[in-house]
């Protein structure tokens, strides 16, 4: 045990054979949630250590990619409780507008219902339903996980305290002539009936048809070419380039708008890129977001033609026509007019989907609130430029400032029933007041609140201080603010967390909502392909672990989790690390069956085996490594060392290692026992952040302690009578245990090579003097199933390795004649397969034909039969001779 951690003397439990996760997963978490562990007090003397929750969205469940995230957290905010901070993981959840929204209308067309239908007070009951039951499956799955939550804290983005907090800031801003109402072009979405921030678009390339008009006639004539032929009928003007001389003498004049009986102004804008197609653009101020500001420069009106379902509302054959129906039409006119120039189909162009239905966004001119976000976007890029806000992998800073210091203003109302309600009303005489939370808001005839809602990203943007209690300075919020580490997807570096810093920035006097950024990739398939219900590999993380475990789906994750990269994932990996799960089990139940202890002090350095010395020092290394990795976010690398060293040096070595000793008995048996439970002690609070579930029972078994959440994070090991700076460390250990493995693996891999059962025995001469294994002997013959010589042994096999020989009788051990048989055969194979591969590479007209891939897989080839050829005349010639 490390100096900190308390402890009972026990009397070893005894542990099932195997090890059932659905028989204690569950009963351990609530066991924990019961006893407190997880809650934070805001009034402790301990330093803080803050999280918040990504809130996930009331639309359904929770995905891989929440689990990926939520165990990564979970590590960081279990660990620093072991480390004796106050450590709060704020939970809660998100409203989510246009996503619940359209899953509540969803359920209602199944009635034959619309939200109109309803009235907007009883959606919005049946929305608050949907929540109840979609939050409550939430919380289910967290829990299945193992997610160490301070549940008391639970907030939601529209619960009382949250939309206090919503007001109060929209209220300041108001007032401080940040937040705005104006008309400007925004993405509409016809089918959710709603502006959406450019975020919320998503492009995809889209099959489409480019057209080139003849706009006017004879020495007026000029080509545009477009995309959107519908938008032609709201048209109010050409522009060229100010310079382009084939336009300069239409420049202020006016020309024909084909199908409309209108005409229209040339104008010359430096917008114009002259060299792009014929030189000249369409300019529809009220549905393009260039030609708005276009229209602006020149003065144009705005002629709208759409309504907001993207139905031509322009007077004329096209009206009543849905967008697609009226481009049909519009181009099927044109060309029976002549105007037609050329046609392109099919067109393909990079086309703005609504993010939540998919539906093809319609720029559109709209009366819409503002954040004026030009100061806040400075002090959100100031903040990491100055180093209050470290972003890690620092390689992101890039796509952050491309994002803060290039930022448009930000449309923040929403056609919806359900959000926050903007706290503006209007007067009968064009009165516009914004009310605070402590406010009446203005009554009588003719006045009325604005019946759009705010932007989801506003009131979460305000998540790290508003969970707190703020607008009010609560015990919570000067203890927990600003959060110690924010960790989500890069993928909402622009949605979410250049939000949380304008908002916090301003809000909190100038200090940022957390000190460090940690940004991490998505989770994909094991092929790389992103997971998506359409694509068929979408999984359920309930799933995986009901089947597994959830320490295995939390092992996986972590140990694909580097920081910024995208991190594929499949069932086998799962099932290797309840492999992992199990090896732990079965380890420490062996150990506990021979005597392994955490009573008393640890053995004075003088009683210590090499064996002992050598897991000690690799253990102090270890432990230094997981800590320089989590500070650093290197989850996958963190993870990687410690399944290395349980399985690979612990488990598989040390372990065995002991068997021998422990078969002796005697003082050196009670020193390794104590040294093994001081190694497992250690090492299961190292893996406990991880894989919680595992090492709480295993833990508990072995010392009798209350629980591994709250023991002490390990620090260095002490050996009484070397004590050290950093802990006890010995490199003479190391290397001659390293001896011995590189021995045993070696006569391993050439028992192996021979056909011999892992388990079969055979007679050996061990030459050991002069080196360091001498003392080893035994150990070695245990683990490679060495007999001792005997009168009749004939060494028909001698292996030099690490300074010592090895020399084996395998008389009798195998079928010598069969087994060169077999290895003939497979040499021939080999043989074969290399000629083929050589004739291929020498020949230059194959070379010259064949695709890069192609000659690197056949290269591939060459070198892996050369590797056989090699091993099967080396296995051949140690066979015993005749």
């Amino acid at each position: 045990m490390t100096e900190n951690t308390q402890q009972q003397p026990v009397s070893t439990p005894e542990l099932p054979t195997q090890y059932a996760p659905a028989e204690v997963e569950g009963k351990l978490y609530e066991r924990w949630v019961e006893r407190g562990y997880f809650e934070a007090d805001a009034q402790s003397g301990k330093p803080p250590y803050t999280v918040v929750i990504p809130p996930p969205n009331v639309t359904g469940s929770l995905h891989l990619g929440h689990a990926f995230e939520h165990t990564l957290i979970d590590a960081l905010t279990r660990r620093k409780r072991m480390q004796g901070h106050e450590t709060l993981w704020q939970p809660g959840m998100d409203h989510a507008g246009i996503a619940t929204q359209n899953v509540v209308e969803r359920e209602l067309a199944k009635e034959g219902k619309s939200r109109h239908d309803l009235g907007r007070e009883a959606f919005t009951e049946r929305v608050w339903r949907w929540k109840a039951e979609s939050g409550g499956q939430i919380s289910g799955q967290m829990r299945r996980l193992g997610d160490g939550v301070a549940w008391s804290r639970e907030r939601f983005t529209m619960d009382e305290g949250l939309s206090r907090a919503v007001q109060t800031i929209f209220k300041r801003l108001y007032d401080d002539e940040l937040i705005y109402r104006a008309e400007r072009i925004i993405n509409w979405c016809p089918r959710c009936l709603t502006a959406i921030s450019d975020i919320e678009v998503e492009y995809q390339d889209d099959d489409g048809e480019l057209v080139s008009i003849r706009y006017g006639e004879g020495d007026e004539a000029i080509v545009v070419a477009t995309t959107r032929a519908e938008t032609m009928l709201g048209d109010t003007a050409v522009a060229v380039h100010p310079e382009d001389g084939r336009y300069r003498h239409l420049v202020g004049r006016e020309i024909e708008l084909p199908l409309t009986g209108r005409r229209i102004p040339v104008v010359a804008d430096e917008h114009v890129d002259p060299g792009f197609g014929t030189g000249a653009v369409k300019v529809t101020p009220a549905h393009d977001p260039n030609d708005f500001e276009i229209g602006r420069r020149h003065g144009l009106p705005n002629l709208a033609v759409m309504d907001e379902r993207a139905v031509i509302t322009a007077h004329g054959p096209f009206q009543g026509l849905d967008r697609l129906e009226a481009r049909s039409a519009i181009v099927a006119a044109l060309r029976a007019e002549g105007r037609i120039v050329a046609e392109k189909r099919p067109y393909t162009h990079s086309v703005g989907h609504c993010s939540r239905c998919k539906t093809t966004i319609e720029p559109r001119l709209s009366l819409q609130w503002w954040v004026k976000v030009g100061p806040l976007a400075k002090a959100a890029g100031d903040a990491v430029r100055d180093g209050r806000v470290r972003i890690h992998p620092q390689e992101m800073e890039k796509r952050y400032f491309d994002w803060v210091d290039n930022l448009h203003d930000w449309c923040i109302s929403r056609q919806l029933w359900w959000g926050h309600r903007i706290p503006v009303w209007y007067g009968p005489d064009g009165e516009v007041v914004c009310v605070g939370p402590d406010e009446e808001p203005p009554s009588g005839e003719g006045w009325h609140q604005e019946t759009d809602v705010l932007d989801t990203w506003f009131s979460s943007g305000l998540w790290p201080f508003s969970t707190l209690g703020w607008p009010e300075r609560t015990e919570s919020l000067a203890k927990f603010y600003p959060n110690s580490v924010l960790v989500t997807g890069y993928d909402i570096l622009f949605f979410w967390v250049a939000r949380m810093m304008m908002f916090g920035l301003y809000a909190m006097d100038g200090t940022p909502p957390f000190h460090t950024i940690a940004l991490h990739g998505m989770v994909r398939d094991q092929f790389g392909k992103k997971m998506s219900k359409s694509f068929g590999n979408a999984v359920n993380p309930l799933d995986w672990m009901e089947t597994y475990g959830s320490d295995a789906l939390r092992f996986t994750l972590a140990r694909g989790a580097n920081p910024g990269v995208d991190v594929p994932i499949g069932e086998d990996w799962v099932q290797g690390s309840r492999n992992f799960a199990n090896k732990i089990w079965n380890a420490t139940r062996f150990a506990l069956m021979n005597g392994a202890t955490v009573e008393g002090p640890m053995p004075a350095h003088e009683r210590l085996s090499a064996a002992d010395r050598w897991i000690l020092s690799r253990l102090n290394a270890v432990v230094a490594e997981v800590d320089a990795y989590y500070d650093d976010y290197q989850f996958a690398k963190l993870s990687d060392t410690l399944f290395h060293f349980a399985w690979d040096e612990v488990f598989d070595w040390y372990v065995e290692l002991s068997k021998t000793t422990f078969l002796a008995g005697g003082e050196p048996a009670k020193v390794s026992a104590r040294v093994l439970g001081e190694v497992l002690d250690v090492t299961l609070r190292l893996l406990h952040p991880v894989v919680p579930f595992v090492t709480e029972t295993l833990w508990t078994a072995l010392t009798g302690g209350e629980s591994v959440v709250v023991a002490d994070w390990p620090g260095a090991v002490a050996v009484p009578g070397a004590e050290a700076p950093g802990g006890f460390r010995d490199a003479a250990a190391e290397r001659e245990i390293e001896l011995v493995r590189r021995v045993v693996t070696e006569v391993r891999r050439f028992r192996s090579d021979q056909g011999l059962q892992p388990g079969q025995k055979v007679p050996a001469r061990l030459t050991l003097g002069g080196t360091a294994l001498a003392p080893h002997e035994g150990a070695i013959r245990q683990l490679l199933r060495l007999q001792p010589e005997g009168d009749s042994f004939h060494a028909t096999a001698t292996l030099p390795v690490a300074g010592a020989e090895v020399a084996l009788d395998l008389s009798g051990a195998i079928d010598v004649d069969a087994e060169r048989r077999r290895l003939a055969k497979d040499l021939a194979a080999a043989e074969k397969e290399k000629a083929q591969a050589t004739a291929k590479l020498g020949n230059e007209a194959f070379l010259a034909k064949a695709p890069d891939d192609v000659v690197d897989k056949i290269r591939g080839r060459l070198a892996r039969a050369e590797e056989a050829v090699e091993r099967i005349g080396i296995q051949l010639a140690n066979l015993p001779r005749g």
